[in-house]
Order: C-alpha cells, then structure tokens, then sequence
C-alpha cells in the first residue's frame, strides 16, 4: 500500500504493470478497486497508476474544497511523486471526466491521450456560492453514525443503481466482486461521507470552471480523445457525450450494454480505449 503527500494531504496510489503509463480517475464516491476489472487487461501493456483523490478511498481528507485547476495539477503531482514525468493517458469517469480535460488543458505537454468515460457534461453549469450546508448535513449525518451504520450499504445501492438501468441487468464479461472487507473499511468513514459531499458541492463549481478553460487552454493538436458513453436508451444522454466528443476534437464510442459504471460493466471497452491510443508515449 502506498501514500503519496501533495500539498499536506496523504493520497492513496496503486501502480501495477509496465510500459506507458495511464491514469485511471473514478467518479464521485468511488475507490480504486472500482477499476479492478480493467486493471488485469490493461497492465501487461502500460503502467497503471489509480489514487483516490482526498476523502474517497485510503485518502486523507481534503486540505480546500476541489477545483478544476486543483485536480489536474492533483494528477500531474501524483504522476510526480511516483516519478512518472512523461505524457501518460488519463482517463476520468464521471466528475472525473472534468478533472481529466482540466488536466490536458493545463498541464498539456503531460497529456498523452485522454478517455472520458460516461463523463459529466455541464453545458450550462450553476455554482453553489457555499460549501457551508454540504458540511453541515456531514457534520449531522457523521454524529449520527450514519457512515458506520450503512455507509457499506449505501454504496451497494448506489453501485447496483449505476450498473443496472431501466430495471433489466446489464450483463458483463465477468462477475465483478468487491471484497467486502475493503468496502467497509472505506464506506464506514465519516471521511469519505463528508468527502463525497464537499466534492457533489463543488460540482456546478468545477464544471464552471473548466467551461473557462476551454476557452484560455486549448486542447494540444492532435490529442487523442476517446468519449467513450454508456447511452443506454437514453437519446438525449448519447446526444450530450456525442456533442462533447465533437467539442474536443475526439472520437464518440458508445459501451453497450453498460451502465454508468461502465469499468465494471465493460472493462474491455474501457481497456480497448486505452490501448487504442497511438502517441509519442511508445516513442519516448
């Protein structure tokens, strides 16, 4: 087990595999065993690196609520602190999706391709002007003893909800199974309740704040993009991720059949995506 400090706070890092290195970033409220599924298609090819951002996983409460600026320089100093100073491939899931572009446009000469799995796409963000009520309802909720209580409970509701649609099972490859131990060692944390909250306060915020970059920080040329969705029926929904794939100058691919946790549901597509992409990583 590994623990990287940036900026003051312990981050939780798991390396695997060799080769060009890739960045995998969950969504909100997931842990790094998330991506257990296409870890094993993907580290005999690249270099593996997953960390929980602050208040999710093993990682120690944030310092400051997240920006967009703050979570691509987040994932430049993770790749840092483990001596990974070349172009890597990040892919972002969810919010994570945001945090990911913020990265390229930030950071571009680190940014060897990106896959945006079922990102977030804000077209028209709202920022929350306060965290104050999000730590709140934290601070209630914690007392309580909710986290301790179901916080392992919650998270098989929430995954269930994510990886299954429409009320009828979306099948993948394999049997995903999660050790329970690890679940209620992370789920049962007030940390990772209040971590959870800040993060969805910050949200609007974030989404926001990348709408500006896009117009200060181009895209470097010729990055490879993948937006790879999880549609599901939803028409509107594939119309959004199709939209954001135009919008960044990438490709649209949709993981069918899939819910929102498409890692868990199609870890091959994911790990197609990844390998998939041709850059100056494999001349380097």
């Amino acid at each position: 087990m590994t623990f990287v400090r940036i900026g003051g706070v312990p981050h939780h890092v798991v390396t695997e595999g060799s080769g060009p290195v890739c960045v995998l970033s969950a969504g909100l409220g997931m842990s790094w065993f998330d991506w257990d599924p296409v870890v094993p298609r993907l580290a005999p090819y690249r270099t593996v690196v997953r960390f929980d951002r602050p208040g999710h996983g093993l990682s120690a409460p944030a310092a400051a609520p997240p920006t967009a600026a703050g979570e691509a320089d987040r994932i430049a100093a993770v790749l840092d602190a483990l001596g990974h100073r070349g172009p890597a491939v990040v892919v972002g899931h969810s919010i994570a999706g945001l945090h990911a572009e913020a990265f390229a446009r930030l950071h571009p000469d680190r940014a060897a391709g990106l896959v945006l799995v079922d990102s977030s796409v804000e077209e028209d963000p709202r920022p929350s002007r306060t965290t104050a009520p999000a730590r709140v309802l934290g601070a209630v909720l914690c007392a309580a003893g909710l986290p301790a209580a179901l916080g392992p409970a919650v998270r098989g509701l929430a995954v269930r909800a994510a990886t299954v649609r429409g009320g009828a099972p979306r099948p993948a490859p394999a049997p995903v199974r999660t050790d329970p131990a690890l679940v209620r060692r992370v789920y049962r944390t007030s940390r990772v309740l209040r971590g959870i909250l800040l993060e969805n306060a910050r949200y609007g915020a974030v989404a926001a704040e990348l709408l500006a970059l896009r117009d200060e920080h181009p895209l470097p040329p010729g990055l490879p993009v993948t937006v790879l969705a999880a549609p599901d029926g939803s028409a509107r929904w594939e119309r959004r991720q199709r939209a954001l794939a135009r919008r960044l100058g990438g490709r649209y691919e949709a993981a069918e059949p899939s819910g929102h946790l498409v890692m868990r549901d199609r870890p091959d597509a994911v790990a197609r995506a990844v390998l998939d992409v041709r850059s100056g990583q494999e001349d380097a």
